[in-house]
């Protein structure tokens, strides 16, 4: 080159998240129609607002393994009505947000529900940060299953930070978690409310942990799907579905929506599409030794899956 200096090209870093989130919902949501199988496909609604933001909206409905599911992919720039949950302790209210947003709720009862969260953040005073988190919420949960998924988690963890897998695993035990059922809502995942840009890494650092947390997300949920989706179940586990789905929607409705309250006039159908599509509320409790109570003795905080016997 002459002894010339290499120069690289900077690319401002909402720019660079905003669009690794469009490709990601695109990747995303290939990969669910495929593990699907039946050739549904998601359907596509964007609205753009004034301040320039964006929100796609992807739904798949009565697919051969999804019976409802999302992927939501919205930015909002400068026109936040109310700071989010994850940014009320941030001196500065929000100036850029961009988010992908996953909820899948399967036909089976033999395939677990997923969710997953993804979000940037920017901070009218400079700061800037990455938030997120994803869990599995079994019908019936499978130890095998339990510990391999987070065995995944834990191995994308220790690539980034050693620390990372054990603290945002407890963040998660405690964040998706029913205190009036004293019950979680699944077998957990990570959490993480707040990596701050500088104090936490480097930019690039923080984002290649998300990014990698959504492709570990991608990757096992579509194994489930494919391990699960052709096993045989029965009224009773139906019914044992609905159940749970119940507590999901619980869980949605009592947790996660005072965590979504600072983008509900943003994004109102945010809440609404992760519900899932039927649920229900019966005056029974498990038998006991029977495969549901089996479930309801594994939905506590702080299993160490990894170890589990």
């Amino acid at each position: 080159m002459n002894g010339e200096v290499f120069s690289p090209v900077h690319v401002a870093p909402r720019t660079e998240v905003e669009a690794w989130m469009r490709q990601y919902q695109d990747w995303l949501c290939h990969r669910l129609e495929a593990a699907d199988g039946s050739g549904t496909r998601f359907s596509s609604v964007e609205s753009a607002s004034e301040s320039g933001g964006l929100t796609c909206t992807r739904v798949l409905q009565q697919g051969a393994v999804v019976e409802k599911g999302s992927v939501v992919f919205s930015s909002v720039r400068n026109q936040m009505s109310r700071q989010p949950a994850s940014a009320s302790t941030s001196p500065s209210p929000p100036r850029f947000g961009a988010s992908v947003r996953v909820v899948q709720h399967p036909r089976s009862p033999m395939v677990p529900i997923s969710h997953l969260n993804l979000r940037y953040v920017e901070a009218r005073n400079g700061d800037a940060w990455f938030g997120g988190g994803l869990d599995l919420t079994p019908i019936y949960v499978d130890e095998r299953q339990a510990r391999w998924f987070h065995e995944q988690l834990a191995e994308v963890c220790q690539q980034h930070d050693p620390g990372y897998y054990a603290r945002f695993k407890q963040r998660a035990d405690e964040y998706f978690y029913l205190p009036h059922r004293r019950e979680t809502r699944g077998v957990g995942g990570l959490c993480f409310d707040r990596l701050t840009v500088g104090r936490d890494g480097l930019f690039e650092e923080l984002f290649a942990f998300v990014q990698d947390v959504g492709e570990v997300y991608g990757r096992t949920y579509g194994t489930l799907m494919r391990q699960n989706a052709a096993l045989p179940y029965t009224p009773r586990e139906q019914a044992w579905q609905l159940v749970r789905r119940g507590r999901y929607a619980e869980f949605s409705l009592l947790v996660e929506r005072a965590a979504l309250a600072g983008d509900e006039a943003e994004h109102p159908n945010a809440l609404g599409l992760g519900l899932p599509p039927q649920a229900a509320w019966p005056p029974t409790v498990p038998e006991p030794d029977s495969p549901e109570a089996h479930t309801q003795r594994h939905l506590r905080q702080g299993i160490d899956w990894l170890n589990a016997a």
